[in-house]
């Protein structure tokens, strides 16, 4: 988006000057996955920093700053800011890490609410002037993260129930011994391979179609706003702007929501036997 952003005035100003002419092939031209090849901001030595990775800085640096400011002098009767993180901490304690890993959730929340506000940020940053593009959009953050929650999942099954303990209690118990011939690769394939995936690829997805679909509205604005058109669509195209971005704000936090619920899902599975 950042190579959109810098060039909608651009594009949209060319084709203001053309379309006023008989005869102009100026067209309207779409974002597409190649707006997401960027170029390095800036290069220390021969490594080069591009602007999902710097974003991706601001964001942890806001989620600390944010919690350092509520809970480093913590006040008896919460006010301001600590009111905020307090009302954070305990939805993230009440509505997903007690729910779904149990009696043991309260010592995961703080990985919990981190990884949250976390992805939250980084998806908001889609709406914020001069960032203008959600992190989690470049799959190698979602990759990342799955990893992390991978990490802890396995670690605390294998802690907890042993390796082969851990793969015997993912299947389910009481099954006759013919569907279990079926039954064990598709639990073992939905562990090993497809929660993985779909926890990384889920999150990656959704920003990346939601920020593609923002992204052609707000270039369809400027360019319906050129000489040839009426400005009729273009007001049109702007109401979808607006509209697509409240969708996305939701959006943003669901995915955010979704991501947290299913690694705490996955983690209890770790802590205790599913079944």
């Amino acid at each position: 988006m950042s190579t959109i952003a810098s060039t909608v005035l651009l594009a949209s100003s060319d084709c203001s000057a053309t379309n006023s002419h008989a005869g102009t092939n100026c067209g309207f031209e779409a974002p597409s996955v190649t707006d997401f090849n960027l170029k390095a901001i800036f290069h220390i030595g021969s490594i080069g920093f591009y602007k999902p990775e710097l974003l991706a800085l601001i964001s942890a640096g806001l989620v600390v700053w944010f919690f350092w400011a509520a809970f480093s002098k913590p006040k008896l009767v919460p006010r301001g800011i600590q009111n905020l993180g307090e009302m954070g901490y305990l939805f993230i304690r009440d509505q997903i890490a007690r729910p779904m890993i149990g009696k043991t959730g309260d010592r995961f929340v703080p990985f919990l609410l981190g990884l949250f506000f976390f992805i939250w940020v980084m998806n908001l940053m889609e709406i914020i002037p001069v960032a203008q593009v959600p992190v989690t959009a470049f799959i190698a953050f979602p990759a990342s993260l799955m990893l992390m929650v991978y990490i802890t999942y396995w670690y605390q099954a294998i802690k907890n129930q042993g390796f082969f303990g851990f793969l015997k209690n993912v299947v389910p118990t009481g099954v006759p011994w013919p569907v279990l011939i079926i039954l064990v690769p598709v639990e073992w394939l939905r562990v090993l391979v497809i929660q993985p995936f779909t926890l990384m690829v889920r999150l990656f997805a959704n920003m990346f179609a939601g920020h593609l679909l923002l992204a052609t509205f707000t270039i369809a604005t400027w360019y319906l706003a050129s000489a040839t058109f009426s400005l009729i669509f273009a007001a049109g195209s702007a109401v979808m702007v607006v509209v697509l971005t409240a969708f996305e704000m939701l959006i943003q936090a669901l995915q955010a929501y979704i991501f947290t619920m299913l690694t705490a899902q996955y983690v209890g599975e770790g802590v205790q036997a599913a079944h």
